[in-house]
């Protein structure tokens, strides 16, 4: 079992060997990466865990299918290998899924190109547990998704993906096990210097954005993970007008957008992947924590990247799509419950549309620009962060004059998968008395083995069995768990990104005042914080906002609409 470490106490005093800037999955793979090998590690953050582009995806651990189009055969192996690993090592979280890829007469990529993916998705997926693709009859892919158009259907490739329906929690528990291997991770803690002494990276100052105390990092390598905020920590925002004029530009921001719908009639049990009609892109319908995800948009985007919001346009194109797959859904604009936008940290390609710029990692080494010690991260998958970060680790020990050494993370289970047997652990877990049964599968769906943690908790002290929330099963005791084991420091990091009532039907609002009062009780917040925490975490759900233009939006959630 992994046991959460105090933090270190010092941050100037100590020279580490990496400073990453960045938690996202790729900036906490690095810094749970790095100190499961022996480095001394500091993870600067401006915000929380997960809190920008890692959040905003399809949440699909996948070998990248359409990336064969264009040619990164490399990139789809490194992803199907990694999709395998974390089946294995994180069980709790990622999951197999199904996905339906059918074949209409007006795709743009006949059904002998894609069967000829499959075979190829097959066969670079040769270690896989899971079956291989088959091909469906139209009778037999009607049966399964019965709301589906028909005219022109010609049948359907049937194939095996992952899904982590909880992005956040994959993050939290990286933090967790770096954290539990020595790493000082501070968040809420914005960057405001990079320091360059000599040529060379030295460290950072930054400014805690909650006490507003100011601190500086010591470090012999820096890693700049910050995804679409690469340019911006750098001095070079993506707008031009902010950036100097020989500034280079590294990330060419690219913005994907997806709707929340409830269920609807004859939608799909599987994963539905299907080439859109206005433009020929792949839209996929999502199953997704009991509702469904629509998605995505690919469009550039050069504002500041947290800015990014759902427009009209593209909530109707979704909308447009997924009716065109199923026609007898019949969602409107009314249908949409929230959104969510974010930025892809694409490398900057001129004259390329967004959706052809390759996937694959760069880690970009700044010492031609008289800044040795100093890379940038740029681009990446959800699925490939693993992979990532191994390589700028070696990178790290080899600029640190340090052995390379294999990377400890290709087998080590995450927190919350600790146990030889999953599935038997869970079945054990499930048969407990000490809380109500959906609270349980709440419990070990969301923590894994690191549900008993909480449920300790419980039996030390019946009250925190408490459901704070009346449209929820979530209980007090996981409030607690976010503040004294997964580092969270406010309502929003807690509902948001550590027990995800964000992602619910009232976002957590009906219970907002007494999971504040319960929080405020720990961290001896006075009654006047908590009514700010409370607004704080309002101001916080215009991520997930219907654009105010859509009539109706207010109707589904008062506080959504924008």
């Amino acid at each position: 079992m992994v046991t959460e470490l105090p933090q270190p106490t010092s941050t100037t005093a100590r020279v580490f060997d990496l400073i990453v800037v960045g938690a996202g999955i790729n900036g906490l793979g690095i810094a749970r990466d790095a100190a499961a090998r022996g480095l001394s590690v500091a993870l600067v953050e401006k915000d929380d865990f997960c809190s920008g582009v890692s959040a905003w995806s399809g949440r699909l651990i996948h070998g990248g299918l359409r990336y064969l189009e264009h040619g990164e055969v490399a990139l789809v192996r490194e992803s199907l290998r990694e999709r395998e690993r974390l089946f294995r090592l994180a069980p709790h979280l990622v999951k197999p899924v199904s996905l339906l890829m059918p074949f209409y007469k007006r795709n743009k990529r006949p059904s002998w190109l894609i069967r000829m993916g499959m075979i190829a998705y097959d066969v670079l997926s040769f270690d896989k547990k899971s079956p291989s693709h088959k091909i469906l009859s139209t009778a037999d892919v009607t049966a399964r998704f019965s709301g589906m158009e028909k005219s022109g259907l010609g049948g359907s490739a049937l194939f095996t993906d992952g899904q982590v329906e909880y992005a956040e929690r994959l993050c939290v528990e990286l933090a967790v096990a770096a954290r539990a291997d020595g790493a000082l991770i501070l968040t809420h803690s914005e960057v405001t210097e990079l320091v360059i002494e000599n040529g060379q990276a030295t460290g950072v100052r930054y400014t805690d954005l909650i006490t507003g105390e100011a601190g500086k990092l010591r470090g012999r390598v820096v890693m700049n993970a910050a995804g679409p905020w690469v340019d911006w920590l750098l001095g070079n925002p993506s707008d031009a007008s902010l950036a100097p004029a020989a500034a280079k530009r590294h990330i060419g921001g690219s913005k994907g957008t997806h709707i929340v719908v409830d269920p609807f009639p004859g939608a799909p049990t599987d994963v539905v992947y299907y080439e859109s009609q206005s433009d020929q892109r792949l839209v996929l319908v999502i199953p997704w924590m009991g509702r469904f995800l629509i998605g995505c948009t690919d469009t550039l985007f050069n504002a500041e990247p947290d800015s990014a919001r759902a427009t009209v346009g593209e909530v109707d194109y979704l909308l447009t799509e997924a009716n065109a797959l199923m026609p007898n859904a019949g969602l409107t604009r009314e249908s949409v419950l929230f959104t969510y936008s974010g930025v892809r940290p694409l490398p900057y390609a001129p004259g390329i549309p967004e959706w052809k710029i390759p996937r694959s990692h760069i880690i970009f080494d700044h010492k031609k620009e008289n800044k040795a010690k100093l890379f940038s991260i740029i681009s990446g998958k959800l699925t490939t962060y693993r992979q990532l970060a191994e390589d700028a680790v070696n990178i790290a020990l080899r600029d640190l004059g340090r052995p390379k050494s294999a990377s400890p993370t290709r087998g080590l289970p995450f927190p919350g998968a600790s146990t030889d047997n999953f599935a038997s652990f869970r079945a054990q877990f499930l048969s407990t008395k000490i809380v109500e049964a959906d609270t349980a599968v709440r419990l070990i769906d969301m923590y894994g083995t690191r549900a008993e943690q909480i449920v300790a908790l419980v039996q030390k002290d019946g009250a925190l069995g408490e459901r704070f929330d009346p449209s929820s099963p979530a209980i007090a005791a996981e409030l607690l768990f976010a503040i004294d084991s997964e580092a969270a420091r406010t309502m929003t990091d807690v509902l948001a990104r550590r027990i995800l009532l964000a992602f619910e039907p009232d976002h957590g609002l009906l219970g907002a005042a007494r999971a504040a009062e319960i929080l405020g009780g720990r961290l001896g917040w006075s009654a006047e914080e908590q009514e700010k925490q409370i607004a704080e975490y309002a101001v916080w759900l215009d991520h997930l906002a219907v654009p105010a233009s859509i009539s109706g939006a207010s109707a589904a959630s008062p506080v959504l609409e924008r």
